[in-house]
């Protein structure tokens, strides 16, 4: 890739959307000074960036309990995805009984059942990252089981006919190809566990030490400190960019060097 090629590239990925958020930035708070909306009802990015200075202590304590929950619920999303996809691809039989009720786990909202999980799991910490983990499963036990099953046929001919193992033909030829699958369920997944974490903390709704962000949004409004509910919004919404930055870098590690769908990046 050409030196001009690459800043154009970096152009359009990073520099594009950091002035495009500096002017909105910058229109939102013209708009709150010229019309003096109240800040208990608007407030300017200026009021915001003042109380996450204020409240620093508070919403970062918040933020580590969110974004902890969120990477326990990811990783074990991402584990239980792994096996169950492995599973399905071993018979068509397991598939077919089983997959429904992956299914069923997508579609039944969260809020639903969150009331369940935390009476039955004791601990607050882990009912809140067990309904993260259902939040998040789906995607990667679907694209993971769509990859292991995109084998290229002359591919998985040649090795019947060298007369391969089942963990032969597992290991060399369906986990390569389901590699670009599995990461883009991972991409979708990470988000899903921040937004799972989020919703099993409204449901929880717990007080005390050790809450997250969604306890401060709920608190901040009962409070009408908007400011501050505000923030939360923006911390979470600053995570949420983030893990998908960072499983957006992993997936150019792990497939940069071979696969057409990052070569060209």
């Amino acid at each position: 890739m050409s030196v001009a090629l690459h800043r154009s590239t970096a152009m359009q990925q990073y520099v594009l959307p950091v002035l495009l958020a500096a002017f909105l930035i910058g229109l939102w708070q013209l708009w709150t000074v010229a019309a003096q909306v109240p800040s208990y009802l608007v407030p300017s990015p200026v009021d915001i960036a003042k109380t996450l200075v204020a409240d620093f202590g508070l919403l970062m304590g918040a933020l580590w309990v969110t974004v902890k929950i969120t990477v326990l619920a990811f990783l074990s999303a991402a584990v239980l995805g792994v096996l169950i996809a492995f599973a399905f691809v071993q018979s068509r039989w397991i598939e077919a009984a089983f997959f429904p009720y992956a299914v069923l786990l997508q579609v039944t909202p969260i809020v639903a059942i969150a009331p369940l999980i935390i009476v039955w799991v004791k601990d607050p910490t882990a009912s809140l990252v067990v309904c993260a983990t259902l939040v998040a499963l789906f995607p990667i036990i679907s694209n993971t089981t769509v990859g292991l099953r995109s084998v290229h046929p002359g591919l998985a001919a040649y090795f019947q006919l060298q007369r391969a193992s089942r963990w032969q033909v597992l290991l060399r030829l369906r986990i390569p190809s389901a590699l670009p699958y599995f990461f883009a369920g991972l991409r979708i997944s990470g988000g899903l566990a921040l937004i799972g974490a989020v919703v099993a903390e409204f449901v929880a709704g717990t007080g005390g030490t050790g809450t997250g962000l969604a306890y401060q949004i709920l608190q901040s409004g009962y409070q009408l400190n908007i400011p501050r509910l505000f923030a939360a919004l923006v911390l979470i919404s600053l995570t949420g960019v983030a893990v998908f930055a960072a499983l957006a870098c992993l997936t150019r590690w792990a497939l940069g060097g071979w696969h057409e769908s990052e070569l060209n990046r």
